[in-house]
Formats: C-alpha cells, structure tokens, sequence
C-alpha cells in the first residue's frame, strides 16, 4: 500500500482487527519510509442480487421496494416496524444464501408470504392477494376462509377480513 504522506510504495500493517459492522477489517499501517501511521479498511466486495420478474425482466433487488409491498400488507394491523423489518432481514439472508445472485420474484414473494403468514393472518392475505392474484372476491373469499379456519388464531375472524377488504 502506498504511504498517504509521502507516497513511498512499502507500508508495514501494525495492527489488525474486525471493525464493529463484522463485515470489514481496520487496518494499522506504518511507512517503512517517513514512520507516519494511518488506517485503512478492507472488506468484501458485495455482489449486487438480481430479481427477475415475472415477464423475465431482470432489477435489482431493492429492499426499499422489498419493505414498500410489506408496509402495505401492514397498514392497520398490530405488525409493528420492527417486525416488517425483521421480515425484511429474512428474505436478504435466504436471497444471500442461494447459490446464485438472480432470485426469481416468486421466491421472494414466497419468503414474505410465509414470513408474514406466522405474523398477521390479515396481513399475510393482504399481501397473497396481490402476490398471488386473487382475480375474483369469491376466490380471495374461498382463499381467506380456508386460513382462518386452517389457523391456531383466535383474533382474526373471517368477518375481520371481508371488513379490511370488502369496503
């Protein structure tokens, strides 16, 4: 590494250590040349993920995007910020986790309906029927009673729903 005082080509690493983030290094560094100290940070390139649409087009991935279609299956229940940011946290790591940067919108998809499935029955049909494109009321009807009933949840009632929907 070149000295950033006097630009002599040879520096000598002092110290090493991770930094607080976990994904970078602090370096220590001392010119063999003028003895001036100074510090440097390596950490890993990221590659960017890729989320190819449903008509094969390729964006990449944005988690404010991400958050946007989970704050709207959110809106008016008791899902707090924490919890559509921790589903956020959730669909990131098992998008990092696959062996290749271009995910499918419909793994995506899948990962938020589940995640928001085991947090907010409301929600969660909120955000399938838009995902999953319920075309008719009857279907989403069908769909949301079989949730309901299928689920161990006592606060949310098919009532409830026709009310957030059916308006």
């Amino acid at each position: 590494m070149i000295c950033l005082f006097c630009k002599y080509h040879d520096t000598d690493v002092v110290e090493t250590r991770p930094c607080d983030d976990g994904i970078s290094i602090r370096r220590r560094r001392q010119c063999s040349k003028c003895h001036k100290r100074f510090t440097t940070y390596e950490r890993v390139e990221q590659v960017p993920l890729v989320v190819i649409k449903k008509d094969a087009r390729r964006e990449r991935f944005s988690r404010e995007k991400l958050m946007s279609g989970i704050l709207k299956a959110i809106e008016k229940t008791s899902v707090s910020l924490e919890q559509a940011d921790a589903i956020a946290d959730v669909v990131e790591i098992e998008m990092k986790q696959q062996e290749t940067t271009e995910i499918p919108s419909k793994f995506v998809g899948e990962i938020v309906a589940r995640e928001l499935k085991n947090v907010d029955k409301i929600a969660y049909i909120r955000f399938a029927s838009v995902f999953k494109r319920f075309c008719r009321r009857r279907g989403l009807r069908k769909r949301s009673s079989k949730i309901i009933i299928n689920s161990q949840s006592h606060y949310a009632t098919v009532r409830n729903i026709r009310k957030s929907f059916f308006r």
